[in-house]
This record gives C-alpha cells, sequence and structure tokens, in this order.
C-alpha cells in the first residue's frame, strides 16, 4: 500500500499527499515573501531631508564645469564636496525661459537618499521670451554615503 503510514494504517493517500505537499510548497513561498518584505520594512521609514538650494554663483568650482557641459542634455549627478553631497537634477535646453524646478521628495532611508523633483512650464499668459534655458536645481544636504535615487 501506497501513502505514509501512521501506527499500522494508512494515513494520507498518494493524491492527497500530492495536494498536502502542493499546499506546503505554496505556504512556504508565501511566507518566503512575507519575510522578505518584513526585512526591508526598516527600509519603508522615510526620514525627510533638510536641504539648501544652491545658486550656480555659490556651486564650489568643479561641480560649476560639470553641470555647465551637461546642462544641454539633462542630467542627474551628485557631488561631495567639504561634508556636503549636492544633489543635481537638470532638465536639458527648453526652447524659452519661464521655467522651474520643484522639490516633490527628498528623504532618505537606511540604504538610500532618494529624490524627486518636477519641471514646471512658464505660466500661462506669461511671456517667456525666445531665448533657449536650461533649468536646474542643486540640493545641498550634510553629506551621506549613500546611493541617491532619482524618481
Amino acid at each position: 500500500m501506497k501513502g505514509l503510514f501512521f501506527t499500522g494504517k494508512s494515513f494520507l493517500t498518494e493524491k492527497s499527499c500530492f495536494v498536502a505537499a502542493c499546499f506546503a510548497a505554496v505556504s512556504l513561498t508565501a511566507l518566503l515573501f512575507m519575510g522578505c518584505s518584513a526585512g526591508t520594512a526598516s527600509d519603508d521609514t522615510k526620514e525627510k531631508l533638510e536641504f539648501t538650494v544652491v545658486s550656480e554663483d555659490r556651486l564650489p568650482d568643479e561641480l560649476k564645469e560639470i553641470v555647465e557641459s551637461k546642462k544641454d542634455n539633462g542630467f542627474k549627478l551628485t557631488y561631495a564636496d567639504e561634508g556636503y553631497l549636492y544633489i543635481c537634477m537638470g532638465y536639458g535646453r527648453q526652447e524659452s525661459g519661464g521655467y522651474s524646478v520643484t522639490v516633490n521628495e527628498l528623504y532618505e532611508t537606511d540604504n538610500a537618499v532618494y529624490v524627486n523633483t518636477n519641471l514646471l512650464g512658464p505660466k500661462a499668459g506669461s511671456t517667456p521670451g525666445n531665448s533657449p534655458s536650461y533649468p536646474y536645481i542643486v540640493l545641498k544636504v550634510e553629506f551621506r554615503d549613500k546611493t541617491v535615487v532619482f524618481d
């Protein structure tokens, strides 16, 4: 007789053993996924970061040169200098002026720093001019040795 035996009597048949094994495999997989997400719970704790928006004339010279060389095509970069981390986001060449960049979020988790910015176009009814512009923003925070994730 096939199956599992307990005290000399058939406890499970072949078919029910297969069903039980499938159920156990699915349950184990679900527990593993729950364990993975529970392991990153500390990553879900967001701590907002204080920052300063840095104007072009206050950028370190080397960073100013990097921004100037990349501004045509847009960029996402970080730069560290004298205990500070500069988080830079450029939106490339725009056909007119009147654009601005806003910060939606800047926060830190156990593993990374996250930044989300948005490009705003010229206000309705304004006359932005015909000259191209190169909107970008540079955020200055205390140095962190973490990956910066641009959203």
